[in-house]
């Protein structure tokens, strides 16, 4: 099993010259990524652009066309399945709209990974899961189920589920899908507060800028499956590239046009067709 020099130093992940396809459809052409020890970082660009993927890959969900994909000193496409499940461990994981058990209440949700993954009694998990919920606001909502949450709260119990065991890094997948302003901020703050209070690093995959940008230390702008820009917050709005300027400020045209690529409007109405009878365009 190949591990990294580096594995003591302050970088958790590390993806190197990574190019990864969907049979020949190429998604990711040499990326290069650092997440260092405790920081949020954000992967920020448009829809279909590799960004969960790249989440995948570090997660060993999927293996790299070429490159390498560490975390925490190993190459995760280059484990056995033993040890990725055992680094798999130490990852949590916040998927798009929460993804809970619909059939489990909100402690057993957050106990789930508990008792799969450790040998700890009964009571203690008990102990453990009321102070995950304590620590997102949802401690007198151990006993609802899914279904009687609102959205913003399904996010939060989501979040302390992703935290149940303390991981050195946790994954956002959207994690502001579909929230209310409140709940929206209140998502943000606790990213933030629980990345520091765990120490752990976050990655956090959204489109959610503005609300991003309050909260992460450093971001990567993907487009077309290549890093076209990166930097702090401030860096990045100030960032005069096209289509990073186009993204942030939510502009409706730029490099991603609003109009579908056609033959000039003018051409195609004076070129169209007329109906034999009554003159009409056909």
């Amino acid at each position: 099993m190949a591990t990294a020099s580096h594995a003591a130093d302050d970088c958790l992940v590390r993806l190197s010259n990574v190019n990864f396809a969907y049979d020949r459809r190429p998604v990711l052409s040499g990326i290069n990524m650092e997440i260092p020890r405790g920081k949020v970082v954000a992967i920020m660009g448009s829809s279909g652009c590799g960004k969960t993927t790249t989440l995948r890959l570090i997660g060993g969900q999927l293996k790299p066309v070429s490159g390498e994909v560490w975390v925490n000193g190993q190459l995760v496409n280059d484990l056995g399945a033993d040890a990725l499940y055992a680094l798999r461990r130490r990852m949590g994981m916040l998927f798009q709209f929460g993804a809970l058990f619909t059939d489990m209440s909100v402690y057993e949700n957050v106990a789930f990974q508990m008792r799969e993954h450790t040998d700890l009694p009964e009571d203690l998990i008990r102990d453990l899961v009321m102070m995950k919920l304590h620590s997102v606001g949802l401690r007198g909502a151990h006993d609802l189920m899914p279904a009687e949450l609102s959205g913003g709260m399904a996010r939060r119990v989501a979040l302390a589920r992703a935290i149940a065991l303390d991981p050195l890094l946790i994954m956002y997948d959207e994690p502001f899908a579909g929230l209310d302003p409140i709940s929206l901020a209140v998502v943000g703050d606790l990213i933030r507060r629980l990345n520091d209070a765990l120490g752990a690093s976050s990655i956090i995959v959204t489109h959610d800028v503005q609300e991003s940008l309050k909260i992460v230390d450093y971001v990567y702008f993907v487009s077309a499956g290549k890093i076209v820009a990166e930097g702090t917050p401030a860096q990045i709005k100030a960032s005069t590239t096209p289509y990073v300027h186009q993204f942030i400020w939510g502009e409706a045209d730029g490099p991603v046009a609003f109009h579908y690529p056609a033959h000039a409007y003018a051409d195609e109405i004076m070129n169209q067709p007329m109906r034999a009878a009554g003159g009409r365009h056909a």
